[in-house]
């Protein structure tokens, strides 16, 4: 008998049984952490995996399958000129304008099928970051000046950090670009309108299914919240009539999965979960029965949430549990996140960047939740660093980031965003 094995095996189950001794269950902080994270956990599930990942992944699958790698190599490949590809990733980011968890199926498709690392990442950060609307919303909650230094760091940061990871790895991405100009590179089965017009339709539907409310009650853009079901439904018909025309989906599959769709929205007009669901759904089976590339575009976007949901629900639960959900406490008290991001100190700003970096920000909510730790006396500097910091990451994210690109271009990339929100944050601070 190898005693040397044995031993280990001995305190591994010692521990384990001291450890399960010992679980302070009953103590209201634990009990309420535990809480904390399953409510988390369920408010995610609902809030945001249906309307934002799943379109999200099948964009990403369409991504791997239909977009060709020579128009990704040619606009963001390694070997792309920079401002190009730095421009058109960070451009793209900004359209989509979603969270760090709804931006990374995206990220993962751009990167596999051959965007070079820099302006993957720029796309990456620019997407959570760059919202036109919650930079809009800063500036009327938390000051002009906040709202402007809000748009001009996270510009700057989304192709700062591209660059910086860029060169961080930049033998890598050599080696990366010379194996891909030696693969052969398919031509694109459609016309580059018809492409586009498949995508447009679908990043329509993310975009408008997940428009939030302006904090104006009149404009143009209420009414475009307003009528925001009745758009995202335009475009997944128009998506519909596409899979039949164009990738020769059978008429008698799309269109009684369109029928329930349209039929459910008419029957329970305030219940539109009820219809987009359905749409999924049927999408889903239309596509996993499909042979050729329609088959080939489900089971990409399959693999793909295999590896990442799995990944953003244990991160989520964790986050939960540490943090808790705006208002209410985690094993971190709150009391003691605000004592630390008080004044303007350099170590308030560093705190406050790590602090944002672990929390999950749904879009928009790191305003109300900045507005309360302003009020608890947090200082300008730290409050700038968690808005650049905090939408642009989070502990399920990076947990996703890790399968993706590996652990250390996933610290690389997080260690850059802490600094850089920091540095920003003590220089504001020192400012205003």
């Amino acid at each position: 008998m190898d005693w040397t094995r044995e031993w280990k095996w001995l305190i591994l189950l010692v521990g384990g049984f001291l450890a399960v001794v010992a679980l302070p269950v009953g103590s209201p902080r634990v009990d309420g952490a535990v809480l904390e994270a399953l409510q988390l956990l369920r408010w995610y599930a609902r809030e945001h995996v249906l309307l934002c990942l799943v379109p999200a992944l099948f964009i990403a699958g369409a991504i791997s399958v239909f977009v060709g790698q020579a128009s990704v190599m040619k606009y963001l490949g390694a070997r792309a000129g920079k401002a190009r590809a730095y421009g058109v990733a960070s451009v793209a980011g900004t359209v989509l304008a979603v969270c760090s968890c709804t931006i990374l199926p995206l990220f993962a498709g751009i990167y596999r099928r051959g965007a070079g690392l820099g302006p993957a990442t720029t796309f990456l950060y620019s997407g959570p970051a760059i919202n036109v609307l919650a930079i809009i919303l800063t500036a009327r909650v938390l000051g002009v000046g906040m709202g402007v230094a809000r748009a001009v760091a996270a510009i700057l940061f989304s192709v700062v950090i591209g660059l910086l990871m860029r060169a961080a790895f930049r033998r890598e991405e050599a080696a990366r670009a010379a194996a891909q100009e030696a693969m052969p590179v398919p031509g694109g089965a459609r016309p580059l309108r018809q492409d586009a017009a498949y995508f447009a339709s679908m990043v329509g539907v993310l975009v408008f299914a997940n428009w939030s409310a302006p904090a104006s009650s009149l404009g143009f853009w209420t009414s475009v919240h307003g009528a925001r079901w009745h758009l995202a439904g335009l475009l997944g018909a128009a998506l519909a009539v596409m899979l039949v025309a164009w990738f020769h989906l059978p008429w008698w599959k799309v269109g009684p999965a369109a029928a329930l769709t349209a039929t459910l929205a008419a029957m329970v007009p305030d219940q539109p979960f009820v219809p987009f669901a359905a749409a999924v759904l049927g999408l889903s089976v239309v596509t996993s029965s499909a042979r050729g590339e329609a088959g080939d575009w489900f089971a990409a976007t399959w693999e793909l949430a295999k590896q990442i949901l799995p990944l953003l629900f244990l991160g989520v639960l964790v986050a939960g549990a540490l943090l808790g959900r705006p208002g209410h406490e985690g094993l971190i008290p709150s009391a003691w996140v605000a004592w630390a991001v008080g004044g303007n100190s350099l170590g308030a700003n560093l705190f406050a960047s790590i602090i944002g970096a672990f929390m999950y920000f749904a879009t928009l909510t790191e305003i109300p939740i900045l507005q309360g730790l302003i009020g608890s006396d947090m200082g300008k500097g730290p409050a700038l660093a968690l808005l650049l910091a905090g939408p642009a990451l989070s502990l399920p994210s990076m947990l996703v980031l890790r399968g993706v690109m590996g652990t250390k271009k996933t610290a690389v990339y997080v260690g850059l965003v802490v600094v850089m929100a920091t540095a920003s944050g003590a220089i504001y601070g020192a400012w205003f």
